[in-house]
């Protein structure tokens, strides 16, 4: 009697050891599911990432080279040139539909049982004025852009366009309360001495071989259209803060498709209110490399900038505005290279120390954003874990 009371005791305390080391496996087994599961997380999202800086990259190059075809071989509508760069917005849709329809924005609905207004959402015709507002400012600036790619040479064209990084950082000081820092302030330097060294180059170096008058007006007008992108960029981040006061995805296609819209249609109206419209059919007869060309030329040229700006849309979404436009302009040392075996462009001296000062500019740019987030990081973390 006393032998079986001594093994029941036994197994009582045998089973609370068990219990307890079958929580610990289990919640060792947790743990280790959980690391998997962000692990697949973080390489999907840096796959993401990967994709959309390819297509910002390949988008940007390839629209830049195409437009400068289009001038080399005979065209010389500017307005379409325009139109071309706005017009392939409708390849959007499909992305938009598609990513809003995907698990990832279902589950996030289905979440939400209750759907709650909210008091801060903004009028119809606020949006309205910020979408055409900046749609108006987007059409100025592809048709100063048009004006500076028939004008300069393809890679003083894309030398030029990489200072609206520092136009951006101006513009986001005022509009955006940007903190001017010693690296900001080195980036804004170098780039705008990388952008007024172009304006020494010989007309030799020219190689569209219009005149110092073409070639001053083609310089101003990329300059120009530079400091339109760096506005636009100060501005959407300020209507998403102050207007929209969201940067779900939704609102990011919303804004990118309505601005688009107008600034297509704003280029429709110049199109034939200049009268180019009705040289189009002799332009495309007279193209050198034939009608088809022609048009495949206008088409690409339009669905790459199209790509560029889903890598844009992508960017803006899984990182910010601010890694979008730097990873813009990151990929400005690959048109002039090609440029170079494309058009024969002349790598001159002065373009070669333009280049240089640009990337040092962008790194150091770059390098400010890591510091930033870096600081974020910190901060979230030492919330999290209850430090502050």
């Amino acid at each position: 009697m006393g032998e079986t009371q001594e093994l029941q005791l036994h197994k009582t305390e045998a089973n609370p050891a068990k219990e307890t080391f079958s929580m610990e496996e289990n919640r060792f087994q947790d743990q280790i599911m959980n690391e998997s599961i962000k692990m697949n997380k973080k390489r999907r999202y840096y796959l993401k990432v990967a994709i959309y800086v390819a297509l910002i990259l390949v988008g940007q190059s390839s629209a830049t080279l195409l437009g400068r075809l289009y001038y080399e071989k005979g065209g010389k509508s500017k307005w379409m040139a325009t139109l071309v760069q706005l017009a392939g917005f409708p390849i959007l849709l499909p992305y938009y539909f598609f990513i809003l329809s995907s698990k990832k924005f279902t589950t996030n609905n289905n979440n939400n049982n209750i759907i709650n207004i909210d008091p801060n959402t903004p009028s119809f015709f606020m949006l309205a004025f910020v979408y055409v507002s900046i749609g108006l400012i987007i059409a100025l600036v592809c048709y100063l852009f048009s004006f500076g790619l028939l004008y300069l040479p393809v890679s003083t064209f894309t030398l030029v366009s990489s200072s609206q990084l520092a136009f951006n950082a101006l513009f986001a000081y005022f509009l955006n309360s940007l903190k001017l820092t010693p690296c900001i302030i080195n980036s804004l330097v170098l780039l705008t001495i990388s952008s007024a060294l172009l304006m020494f180059q010989n007309e030799s170096s020219n190689s569209t071989n219009s005149s110092n008058k073409m070639y001053v007006i083609g310089f101003m007008c990329t300059l120009g259209a530079s400091a339109g992108i760096g506005l636009i960029l100060s501005l959407t981040q300020l209507a998403f803060k102050k207007v929209i006061k969201s940067e779900c995805f939704k609102s990011v296609m919303e804004m990118t498709i309505y601005q688009s819209l107008v600034a297509t249609c704003v280029a429709l109206v110049g199109l034939f209110a200049s009268g180019e419209w009705s040289g189009v059919k002799k332009e495309m007869e007279e193209y050198e490399m034939g009608k088809v060309t022609y048009v495949l030329d206008l088409t690409f040229t339009a669905i790459s900038w199209q790509v560029f700006s889903i890598g844009c849309v992508g960017l803006i979404f899984e990182v910010s505005s601010l890694f979008s436009n730097a990873i813009s302009v990151s990929g400005m040392p690959i048109v002039p290279i090609l440029a170079v075996v494309i058009f024969q462009d002349k790598m001159n001296g002065i373009k070669v120390i333009s280049m240089i000062l640009a990337i040092w500019g962008f790194i150091s740019y770059v390098y400010q954003q890591y510091l930033d987030e870096s600081k974020s990081k910190r901060e979230n973390r030492n919330i999290h874990h209850g430090i502050l």
